[in-house]
């Protein structure tokens, strides 16, 4: 089976994380945290940099790691690295979503996100509840 290393970042802001739906592929219209795939000779964190630039149009700080998620996918196995970021910018364009949501610990579960990404969530509650959201 194929596997896939990609890096997520978790964006917070005032007790809320940033969610994407994705607006394209096999799982269309699920619910992601943004990011994509570390390219040769790149750290996750400059991937992470660079991948939220191309998808958001906007310039990000990576924190913190938070976690690394395997998930067997039907086609491939995902490697998942995680990270708390924040904003340096208030300005976001989805260029590659088709719709996106800050949620709240509470409205985490509001959403269909993708299996691997729901894995996330118990952390992501976590650092939120403690962070105070």
């Amino acid at each position: 089976m194929k596997t896939i290393e990609v890096v997520a970042a978790i964006i917070r802001k005032d007790g809320r994380v940033f969610a994407t739906q994705r607006g394209y592929g096999p799982w269309k219209d699920w619910w992601e945290f943004p990011g994509g795939k570390t390219e040769p000779g790149e750290t996750p964190e400059a991937a992470l940099v660079r991948e939220i630039r191309e998808e958001l149009s906007t310039d990000i700080s990576v924190d913190k790691f938070l976690s690394t998620i395997d998930y067997d996918y039907p086609d491939f196995h995902l490697t998942m690295h995680c990270y708390l970021c924040s904003l340096l910018s208030e300005a976001l364009h989805l260029n590659e979503h088709e719709a996106a949501r800050w949620l709240s610990a509470s409205e985490l579960i509001t959403v269909s996100w993708l299996p691997a990404d729901l894995q996330l969530l118990p952390l992501i509650a976590k650092e939120l509840q403690v962070a105070g959201g």
